[in-house]
């Protein structure tokens, strides 16, 4: 399919470019000069804010140790902020029923101590802190300089391509997000004050002023809260939705009960899966905490360097960055291993949210090839997990239409996007439109040939 977009100018000259989205082709006709941008330096002070109104649900008794103002800074990195008060606000901003792991400073610092997620590697940290006047921290953002689209999950490769047919630079970007991570979460984290609203507003005034200081053609928030996702159309960002595959607990007491709730072929073809495991003599082990040790973090970043050498072609995660979250997260780790013998040969790193098992990465040894081990791994061992913490699903990552076969079902995730070029940003705002009723109508389909029985939802 394809949309065309045409902007008109006079006898300027006509530069066609053909763009390839996820869905659709875009054909991106634009007019201009073709020009560099190179971006300023940031303000590390962004702005002091006098905050207004009263506190309705009486949360301060004393007038005097009321805060009256709040101040925005840019930080370069996320250890300039201590990890007390960033995950304050990350707790606030979901409760601690739903802490979503990779929000919190463990994580995102240990993508910086490994130099996985620097300036280096094309993730210059730029986060953004508001502060009260008694130096109490009210609110964080996790904020990245891009300058490339990988490690993203939001395919904007094609928006890169026409802008450059448009006659500009598309990089550098802003990107809101978790590097490395497509998992939905709170992306404006703030600490429950009765001023919240007020620093949800000027953080969000904030990105879209950095975006303006830094001369940047853009301003990318990937995997938000669906309301953070509305809240944002208010304030000028284009809405774009995507699609994943997650396993929903159905107050299952074990894997079995749940495979009584799947269509009879389909049951058939996951206990098969699961025989073969055990008929390749392979034990598997879920691992955790204090149980993973240095040999296991070694292990599997050689499986992880396999899958990214034959499918991604590059490795943004260091080997550190393994052994420093394993440290840093704890129990909040679940390794699955599969063992041939005394030899690990594969293994699946997933992370332990408040009621969420997040599936991550996978990798095997190099020129090895067990038979359905990659679903055993990743799905079947997590889905028990999950059953086993009382977890209420499993998001197994990105992409893969293989999953919905195995219990995964298609569900909607996020993104807004702020264009600064007028003319750019109502053309991609028409294809992100045609976008969302393909992905819409995709998701029905796949719902409606799901392996569930007729009765369950």
């Amino acid at each position: 399919m394809h949309v065309d977009l045409q902007k008109k100018s006079g006898s300027r000259q006509c530069l066609e470019a053909p763009v390839h989205a996820t869905v659709f082709t875009i054909r991106a006709i634009f007019w201009g000069p073709r020009k560099t941008v190179e971006p300023r330096e940031m303000d590390v002070l962004l702005g002091t804010f006098v905050l207004t109104g009263s506190d309705p649900e009486g949360l301060v008794k004393e007038d005097k140790s009321k805060p009256r103002k709040i101040s925005l800074s840019v930080i370069s990195s996320i250890s300039e902020v201590s990890s007390e008060g960033w995950d304050a606000c990350a707790a606030d901003g979901t409760g601690a029923e739903r802490l979503n792991p990779f929000i919190t400073h463990g994580f995102l610092s240990s993508l910086e101590e490994s130099t996985s997620a620097v300036k280096e590697t094309g993730w210059s940290p730029c986060h953004i802190i508001a502060r009260d006047e008694f130096e109490r921290i009210v609110g964080v953002v996790p904020l990245y300089l891009k300058s490339h689209s990988y490690g993203e999950f939001v395919f904007d490769h094609s928006w890169a391509d026409a802008y450059y047919s448009y006659g500009s630079q598309y990089y550098p970007k802003l990107q809101c997000c978790v590097p490395f991570t497509p998992v939905t979460g709170q992306r404006i984290l703030l600490l429950r004050t009765w001023f919240k609203d007020q620093v949800f507003d000027k953080l969000v005034w904030a990105l879209k002023e950095l975006t303006a200081k830094l001369q940047v053609s853009s301003l990318h928030i990937t995997f938000p809260s669906e309301d953070e996702w509305e809240q944002m159309k208010k304030h000028g960002f284009l809405q774009r939705i995507g699609m994943q595959y997650h396993w929903i607990n159905r107050n299952y007491r074990n894997f079995d009960e749940f495979l009584m709730d799947m269509k009879q072929s389909k049951r058939k073809n996951v206990r098969q899966e699961r025989k073969k495991i055990s008929s390749q003599k392979l034990t598997m082990k879920r691992l955790r905490g204090d149980e993973i040790k240095a040999k296991h973090w070694d292990s599997f970043y050689k499986f992880y360097r396999n899958t990214t050498d034959n499918k991604w072609g590059r490795a943004f995660l260091t080997r550190d960055f393994f052994h420093i979250v394993g440290g840093k997260m704890g129990d909040r780790v679940l390794l699955v291993v599969a063992e041939d013998g005394d030899e690990i040969v594969a293994g699946a790193l997933n992370f332990i949210g408040g009621d969420t098992l997040y599936g991550r990465l996978w990798g095997c040894l190099p020129r090895v090839y067990y038979p359905s081990l990659h679903f055993e791994a990743c799905y079947y061992q997590a889905i028990e997990a999950a059953i086993e913490m009382n977890l209420q699903k499993v998001e197994a990552g990105a992409q893969g239409e293989h999953k919905i076969q195995r219990g995964y079902l298609p569900v909607t995730t996020y993104s807004c996007h702020y264009i600064l070029d007028e003319g750019f940003r109502q053309a991609i705002g028409e294809f992100l439109v045609r976008e969302t009723d393909q992905v819409n109508h995709v998701m029905k389909l796949l719902h409606d040939s799901g392996p569930f029985k007729d009765d369950v939802h």
